[in-house]
């Protein structure tokens, strides 16, 4: 194959890469605008910016954001710099608006952040820390499917091609030495990608046998009778894989160092008041994603997605270049240059300050 057909080949499929679905389908509205953060009285500017604009998704595994956004954190650290927010339905989405300058820090999964930085030749975009780590889990019906052998022949969904949770279910179909087609999904197991929005509704019509999808999915088809069979995270060293990072676009980090500083400090600041506070916490996420979406979640649904999903200022680099070589090996991916991909400086200068260890990246980092 000639070098420039590879190269096109590698940019098509890594397009194919985006967030995982539940953040990218059905529980946020595209680019929202939030004016409604308050500024203290007395407070001065950061860099001399007027805001600084945030984006994330309406789902549980953003917790951080929903939380410091409801509690004001992120507009405390902020001064007289007002704390804006959008948020998205889809990874690319939010990958363009941080390109085109729409937003200026955002939290992502782990997927759209190689697809942004590898379809930028590396010019485009920096991990700059981490959120949140787990919430995926194969859910299945269990009269049908009672031991993980039994998934072998069975109709199980994930949220789309090339995913995060697509490209974990087909390294772990491989593990088992079962053969499925990755672009196709067919094999040894029928792998149905479907819209995290439908799937719920597709298990309880029969149409699938299980998935393997994120929360609060998960705990969606477990409230409609489905089992969980398997969590992802004990398939990871420490039982702790990214699912949520933190990005920002190389321009804003070069121009406004402190504002970035000032909104990751905020960051580990709700990271921490969540884990002392984890039912209150829950409740603020709840009523943000209420305000961001127009719909909470109900308990039944909420309880067991938040009990999953461990919040980490870590991001976990480790993980993120195994998820990469994961999609390699389903072949949906030519192996990408992700060096560079982390600045972990600004982090690592907030948790100096707090007292806590350095966080690592991987040997990706910024040369």
């Amino acid at each position: 194959m000639p070098a420039t057909n590879a190269l096109r080949r590698t940019l098509a499929v890594i397009a194919a890469l985006p967030l995982l679905t539940l953040a990218a389908c059905g529980y946020g509205s595209e680019a929202k605008d939030d004016d409604t953060a308050k500024v203290a009285e007395g407070a001065e500017k950061i860099d001399g910016l007027d805001s600084v604009r945030i984006g994330y998704f309406g789902n549980v595994t953003h917790a951080t954001p929903l939380v410091g956004n409801q509690k004001g954190f992120f507009q405390k650290a902020l001064g007289a710099t007002e704390a804006k927010y959008a948020t998205f339905n889809a990874g690319p989405s939010e990958i363009e608006a941080l390109n085109s300058g729409s937003i200026d820090i955002g939290w992502i999964g782990p997927s759209p952040s190689i697809n942004g930085y590898t379809k930028s030749g590396g010019k485009n975009l920096r991990i700059i820390g981490g959120s949140a780590s787990g919430g995926v889990k194969l859910v299945v019906n269990p009269d049908k499917i009672k031991t993980l052998d039994d998934v072998r022949g069975k109709r199980i969904a994930t949220p789309q091609l090339g995913n995060t949770q697509d490209v974990a279910f087909l390294n772990w179909i491989a593990e088992q030495g079962w053969k499925v087609d990755a672009q196709s999904g067919r094999g040894d197991v029928t792998v149905v990608r479907s819209d995290n929005k439908v799937t719920p509704d597709a298990y309880k019509a029969g149409s699938l046998d299980g998935a393997w999808v994120p929360e609060p999915t998960a705990s969606k088809l477990v409230a409609e009778g489905g089992e969980v069979l398997l969590d992802e995270s004990t398939l990871w060293p420490d039982e702790k894989f990214v699912i949520t990072n933190i990005i920002v676009s190389q321009k804003f980090l070069a121009e406004h160092p402190k504002a970035v500083e000032a909104v990751l400090r905020a960051s580990v600041d709700t990271n921490e008041w969540i884990k002392a506070n984890p039912d209150e916490a829950k409740e603020a996420a709840n009523r943000q994603l209420e305000k961001d979406t127009g719909k909470a979640l109900p308990a039944e649904v909420l309880d067991p997605a938040w009990k999953s999903i461990e919040l980490t200022d870590d991001p976990l680099a480790a993980t993120l270049d195994a998820q990469a070589e994961h999609a390699v090996k389903a072949g949906l991916l030519e192996k990408p240059d992700l060096n560079g991909i982390y600045d972990l400086t600004p982090l690592n200068k907030v948790l100096k300050a707090k007292g806590e260890p350095a966080v690592d990246d991987a040997g990706l980092g910024v040369k």
